[in-house]
């Protein structure tokens, strides 16, 4: 298969998911070296966070990331809306709403996957950051929550979004247990159910649906773009980062070849130079490029060059080209 983003229904096929941690400003950086025009996505950003923390060092990025979505967590309307408001000031191209996330900590500041459970809240939200801004807002939810998994249920919030003025709606294909699983575990236990995703775009052939959850291959998303419109890649996105590689040819029709994984790097170095002059710990660049090497002969001696030296104090950029002089291909 070889669908572009010309045939698809909106500019967006492929997707790297938001994920705590990751998917900072260092490595969309990264990934963007691999893919031109896949939709990257911050990690989630509070907004009490951005309504009273370092704004430059939250939503700061590279002109080079684009397109970028901003993630917010919250649950307030009027904050909700101030914080989308600044996001959009900071030039993001899109405002995307977590009421995905089921850890704890997230449930105890009242957003995430428990605000399932208070659709008229999350409409309300949603209908505040659209009246803010004039670029996309968009949700991220779950299929269900706890006992509350009905697809009755699932299409009644999704109905509720849509009449708020949601422009697109990305569906982690499994339900979240609130309580007795860790984040981890909500990523592996509840079985995931893509048919629920189809049967939800087959109902709502208006709005636009991104399906999320354990997808990992090329083929995969071909098939998954047979039944909604886009499809979102987590962590393999990020443990191997070098599948973006064929995205852009693929599924939005470019012509260039992907650049090899040592161009990439030495894409990256300069880049690395730069953020260290700012100040910036090399080791917290370089931990989000150990996968780019997966599957080639010398990927492990890649790995373990970088994970046992980036964190001495006279290591610099050049450590990247050591260790990718250990890998005998790419």
């Amino acid at each position: 298969m070889n669908t572009t983003a010309t045939d698809m229904p909106f500019a967006h096929p492929v997707s790297v998911a938001p994920m705590m941690d990751w998917t900072d400003r260092h490595d969309r950086f990264f990934l963007r070296l691999i893919s031109r025009r896949a939709l990257l996505y911050t990690e989630m950003v509070t907004t009490a966070a951005i309504l009273h923390g370092d704004r430059q060092r939250l939503l700061g990025h590279e002109p080079a990331e684009h397109p970028l979505a901003l993630q917010l967590g919250g649950s307030d309307p009027a904050e909700l809306a101030r914080a989308a408001r600044i996001g959009a000031d900071y030039g993001y191209d899109e405002i995307n709403l977590n009421v995905g996330c089921p850890s704890d900590r997230v449930q105890s500041g009242r957003f995430g996957a428990c605000l399932m459970a208070e659709p008229e809240l999350v409409a309300e939200g949603v209908a505040a950051m659209r009246a803010a801004v004039d670029i996309p807002v968009t949700v991220k939810t779950r299929i269900g929550i706890d006992d509350r998994d009905s697809y009755e249920e699932l299409h009644g919030f999704v109905a509720g979004l849509v009449k708020a003025g949601t422009e697109r709606l990305i569906v982690h294909a499994r339900k979240a247990w609130l309580n007795g699983l860790s984040p981890k575990q909500n990523r592996e236990i509840p079985p995931l159910r893509y048919d629920v995703v189809y049967r939800l775009k087959a109902d709502c052939p208006d709005l636009v649906i991104v399906i999320n959850g354990g997808i990992r291959k090329l083929d995969e998303i071909d098939e998954h773009l047979r039944h909604v419109d886009g499809v979102m890649i987590g962590r393999e996105a990020y443990q191997n980062p070098y599948l973006l590689a064929e995205i852009d040819g693929r599924y939005y029709g470019e012509p260039d070849e992907a650049p090899a994984r040592k161009q990439v790097v030495e894409e990256l170095i300069p880049y690395i130079r730069a953020r260290q002059d700012e100040g910036v710990p090399l080791n917290s660049i370089t931990r989000h490029v150990l996968g780019l090497f997966q599957g080639l002969p010398g990927a492990r001696a890649w790995r373990r060059h970088l994970s046992e030296n980036a964190h001495r104090p006279e290591a610099d950029a050049s450590l990247l080209a050591e260790a990718a002089a250990r890998v005998r291909a790419g």
